[in-house]
């Protein structure tokens, strides 16, 4: 089993491990967990949660389960998430963890992380936007299997004296052409993993620590004014993961897939990011014979 930890902004939801007993499905834009709520897909953990669950459908594998709590910025969310994962992990066991926005709490990270470690078989570890924050914070970010910055995030990660991105170093604020250098700087001060997908107008996929591919194409300029379409790739990345496609295959497969439902859907700049994972069913059935990806033989 995988499974995705995260926030909503909402003050009213409570931690939810319902989403852990069952699996979820999005329809009408929508995120339907097992206890009956429904969450709107909008940018952020439920875009990311959504483009998973119909990636997983379309590749035929077990969709991750979900471990959700509102959380506006008050930290009492995500605190109830770290509490959680902290007491039950051992009776959960999953195969690999994907971490979106939780409050950085570098204690209750570190109790998690911990928790992780102490499994006879650590899961395989993902995070994004605000959880890649807490674990550089932490000084454990190698201890990832793979991050999912943007070009700013990244310039964060590289700067070893930044405790959060709102300090991040002028000089190293990050152009198209700064990935390298950067990339460079925080694999030596031990701020990100091996395995990173930099999400920009070009995408780099990083893979034991060397770009081993980039992905510009199709290029799609209105996605860069559309909220949570970092959100979809990390999703995708999750869910060939999931079906335990190989690192590489999964990061590379993840940023063309978004690419190519950009190109189906012919986005404008006022388009939801819900309305783009409404197409992913199609854009990844269309997009099968471009490029083959390799899956084991059971989902995990």
């Amino acid at each position: 089993m995988w499974c995705i930890a995260g926030t909503l902004p909402d003050p009213d939801f409570a931690l939810c491990p319902a989403g852990l007993e069952g699996e979820s499905t999005v329809a009408g834009g929508l995120l339907h967990l097992p206890d009956g709520q429904a969450v709107p897909v909008q940018r952020g953990t439920a875009a990311l949660a959504a483009t998973a669950i119909l990636a997983c459908r379309e590749l035929g594998i077990a969709p991750p389960r979900l471990l959700l709590a509102g959380d506006p910025g008050s930290g009492a969310g995500s605190r109830a998430i770290y509490a959680w994962l902290e007491q039950n992990l051992a009776g959960l066991s999953p195969a690999g963890l994907t971490f979106h926005y939780l409050f950085p709490d570098q204690d209750w990270h570190n109790r998690v992380l911990m928790a992780t470690q102490a499994l006879a078989v650590p899961p395989v570890m993902v995070a994004d936007a605000g959880f890649m924050y807490v674990a550089k914070m932490s000084g454990y970010a190698d201890a990832y299997d793979l991050f999912t910055p943007d070009l700013g995030e990244l310039a964060f990660l590289a700067d070893e004296k930044a405790p959060h991105p709102f300090y991040t170093r002028g000089f190293l604020l990050a152009r198209e052409d700064d990935v390298p250098p950067l990339l460079q700087r925080a694999l030596e001060h031990g701020n990100c993993p091996k395995n990173l997908i930099i999400k920009g107008s070009k995408d780099y996929i990083v893979v034991d620590g060397r770009v081993i591919a980039t992905v510009d194409a199709p290029s799609v300029p209105a996605m860069e004014c559309i909220g949570g379409t970092g959100d979809l790739v990390t999703g995708l990345a999750t869910a060939f993961l999931c079906g335990g496609a190989a690192m590489d295959e999964a990061c590379t497969a993840a940023a063309r897939m978004a690419r190519l439902l950009a190109q189906l859907c012919a986005p404008n700049p006022g388009t939801q990011i819900g309305e783009l994972i409404e197409m992913l069913p199609e854009a990844m059935r269309s997009a099968r014979s471009v490029w083959p990806i390799t899956l084991s033989a059971s989902s995990v």
